[in-house]
């Protein structure tokens, strides 16, 4: 049987099940409620206690299975809230922007605003540094807009709009069902797309991204873990 370390190596995204304790994700998700009133979710996730603090479990359990490294640290904590009021879908696309600062002057890493923080696009090395793990508040069928992703397409680097719609043509897609608990590890440059749900389901999901303590490039991490 494939671990997990071979099927990131390989497919760019691996299945962690029952990776947290059901029973804490409905506690977790309870304390985010008040991010969720009127918005599909939000990046700065980490500044919250429940969050920092699952980010460091997450990162130990993930150190011990060897998908991290020792001076791995998080530096993002993303929410996402899919409902049937807030039914939305998101296109194919690679995450190749990072929370991070950098030369505003260096004009090969362009600098963007969301949410009040800068975000840089680096070079593919620091992209291929990371390391993103979708941690499941709620079961996740393929009814409930599940990610879908291009195997083994975290290989091909940064990919413009035909070069990403020829990869996915060529390679298909597989559907990341989930259930409460799981975990999913995938690689920022891994294609992926999630259609609007076909069932009026919650699905909330808090997206981790983990990367080097210290960035090449000049670059500098908005904010880390303690």
């Amino acid at each position: 049987m494939t671990g997990p370390v071979a099927l990131l190596d390989e497919a760019g995204y691996a299945l962690l099940p029952a990776l947290l304790p059901a029973g804490h994700m409905n506690e977790i998700a309870e304390s985010l409620e008040p991010w969720l009133q009127s918005t599909v979710g939000s990046r700065n996730l980490l500044a919250q206690p429940d969050c920092r603090g699952m980010a460091a479990q997450l990162k130990t359990q993930l150190a011990a299975i060897g998908l991290l490294g020792d001076d791995a640290t998080a530096v993002q904590c993303t929410l996402f809230d899919k409902t049937a009021d807030r039914n939305w879908l998101v296109a194919l696309h690679q995450d190749t922007s990072i929370p991070a600062s950098g030369d505003p002057s260096d004009a090969a890493m362009p600098i963007a605003v969301k949410e009040g923080a800068r975000y840089v696009q680096p070079p593919v090395d620091v992209l291929e540094s990371l390391l993103a793990v979708r941690v499941h508040l709620d079961d996740c069928g393929v009814d409930a807009g599940p990610l879908r992703v291009v195997p083994g397409s975290h290989r091909a680097g940064r990919l413009d709009g035909p070069a990403a719609q020829a990869m996915r043509d060529a390679r298909g897609e597989a559907i990341c069902t989930a259930a409460r608990g799981d975990a999913l590890a995938m690689r920022p440059l891994l294609l992926h797309a999630s259609s609007r749900a076909r069932l009026p389901v919650r699905r909330r999901i808090l997206h981790f991204l983990f990367g080097p303590a210290r960035l090449p490039h000049g670059l500098v991490w908005n904010l880390t873990e303690p």
